[in-house]
């Protein structure tokens, strides 16, 4: 198995309906940060973000496609490494990104199980060494997301990149995966209510 598709778009731009919108296109597990759930894999993300690359197609072989963090940091390192597949950027107006991640995934959270230390110090270092700002700081941390997706675009050849904005549906990511387009709604599912349910 191998990625199909490299999500290069930052966590709350839709980046859960696309794994479901994924997993059904092509059949297969789409790694988000839901798949990140054993002390193992959260430690091969954390010295991935510190510089020690694990062997891409090892650690992702079971999945056809990624999006969200911790995958979409590591843009660079995976389109190199599967250069056959897409590189999905999804975008988002800057305000409503911010308001929507610092409500969630940009929340403090206080957990000290030992799956939850893991993932926290996973969670850091991804943050201090491959989106380091200061995410009280709203301005800056716009402004790190939007550098985020201009390096993405500067990067990939046109065509080789979708990019797509929250909201776009089927029929962009079907064009671009030359697949036909389901008989079925989008999913449209992790909104900041459902996030917040789930923490609660």
């Amino acid at each position: 198995m191998t990625l199909r598709v490299v999500g290069a778009g930052v966590g709350r731009t839709g980046t859960n309906s696309q794994k479901l919108a994924l997993e059904h296109l092509l059949g297969g597990t789409c790694h988000h940060m839901f798949e990140v759930k054993t002390p193992e894999h959260m430690a091969g993300w954390e010295a991935a973000a510190k510089g020690t690359m694990p062997d891409w197609h090892s650690f992702l072989a079971d999945y056809t496609a990624l999006v969200d963090w911790p995958g979409a940091s590591f843009w660079p390192e995976l389109s190199e490494a599967f250069p056959d597949a897409l590189v999905l950027l999804s975008v988002r107006e800057g305000e409503s990104w911010y308001n929507s991640a610092i409500e969630t995934i940009f929340k403090e959270e206080d957990d000290d199980d030992e799956t939850s230390e893991a993932f926290e110090s996973m969670w850091e270092a991804i943050r201090a060494h491959r989106f380091p700002v200061d995410v009280r700081d709203k301005a800056a941390t716009i402004a790190a997301m939007e550098a985020h997706n201009a390096a993405v675009i500067a990067a990939i050849p046109p065509e080789r990149l979708l990019v797509w904005p929250t909201g776009s549906g089927w029929e962009p990511i079907c064009e671009a995966l030359d697949l036909p387009v389901p008989d079925i709604p989008f999913p449209h599912k992790n909104t900041k209510k459902e996030f917040l349910a789930k923490e609660g």
